[in-house]
């Protein structure tokens, strides 16, 4: 296989968006998760913390069941996570517990996992912007916003991590 020249302006901008962010998509993912998984954990598994977490993405700590959290989840889940599997995991290592409502809480060591794991999330991220002005990463949130408007969808303010 030869190199393929590279593209002029006006080329990309015939590129068809849905193949870029797609593509783009599935090596963030794969991206991120593999950079979680050095560090003994998963993303499922963080998830389940941070919506946990009064120190983060709960508003008030309180418990939740699978059924609440995959809801909570919904906008960043994957069909391959098995929420249920992830929990039972975070249980065994002793960093949630259940109650007899079936309801999940963090404990102590689970959000010192969470606080750890989100301390490497500027690492992560800084190597998926290296080369990319804050500006230039801006303009291209804005545009995909639009491009979502353009085509019915919404546009949330902010995604998942």
């Amino acid at each position: 296989m030869t190199a393929q020249p590279p593209r002029t302006d006006a080329g990309l901008a015939a590129e068809p968006a849905a193949y870029w962010t797609g593509v783009a998509h599935e090596a963030l993912i794969a991206f991120t998760r593999a950079r979680q998984a050095e560090l003994g954990f998963t993303q499922p598994a963080y998830w389940l913390l941070r919506n946990l977490s009064e120190h983060d993405l709960s508003p008030d700590g309180h418990g939740m069941t699978l059924a609440e959290l995959r809801q909570a989840m919904s906008a960043y889940l994957r069909p391959e996570d098995d929420l249920a599997a992830e929990a039972e995991t975070l249980l065994e290592r002793g960093r949630l517990t259940r109650d007899g409502d079936g309801r999940l809480w963090i404990t102590p060591a689970g959000d010192e996992a969470r606080a750890t794991l989100k301390r490497h999330a500027p690492a992560i991220r800084d190597r998926i912007h290296r080369g990319i002005s804050d500006a230039d990463y801006v303009t291209t949130v804005k545009v995909l916003q639009q491009m979502i408007r353009n085509t019915g969808g919404a546009a949330l303010q902010s995604g998942g991590e």
